[in-house]
């Protein structure tokens, strides 16, 4: 005879993963929810008895079928939530691995980041830079036609032009 653990485990492998677990809680609760309002406003008293029906469901709901406990959900959720290192594989050279790679790819990771930085740095520069080349050529220009009227009316009036 199997013990309790070993059934639990074989229910374990035939369950669905945790995330069509929760998938399924979300649209269950966004189907759930506006049925019971339209429910309650349309039937008055009587349509209290569906939103019941419902939390009764919803609390069967993360069991799926008694198939898992809330707390063995919470479980298995928690490192996923929590950021904690996943469990080792048992093998100590694919686990090595493994670690090499993690960190290697989050050197590369900020090794991009940083040569994005530096990519927006240059690309604001110039832009900036350009900027400012436009305005001068801009001040010459609207310079030069009041050094011109400044030149015709100091002729006007005789006095020199400045040299």
């Amino acid at each position: 005879m199997k013990s309790n653990f070993e059934l639990r485990r074989e229910d374990a492998s035939e369950r669905p993963a945790v995330s069509v677990q929760i998938l399924s809680i979300i649209f269950y609760a966004g189907f759930a929810i506006p049925v019971s309002i339209v429910a309650m406003v349309q039937f008055g008293l009587i349509g209290f008895a569906l939103p019941v029906f419902f939390a009764w469901q919803w609390g069967r709901m993360p069991t799926l079928n008694g198939g898992m406990a809330v707390r063995e959900a919470v479980e298995q959720v928690r490192p996923v939530v929590t950021g904690e290192e996943p469990k080792t594989s048992g093998n100590r050279s694919f686990d090595a691995y493994k670690a090499a790679l993690m960190t290697r790819l989050e050197e590369e990771q900020t090794n991009f980041e940083t040569f994005l930085d530096r990519l927006r740095a240059s690309k604001d520069r110039a832009e900036f830079d350009q900027f400012m080349d436009a305005r001068a050529i801009r001040a010459r220009v609207v310079s030069e036609p009041e050094q011109a009227k400044a030149a015709t009316n100091a002729q006007a009036v005789g006095t020199p032009l400045p040299a």
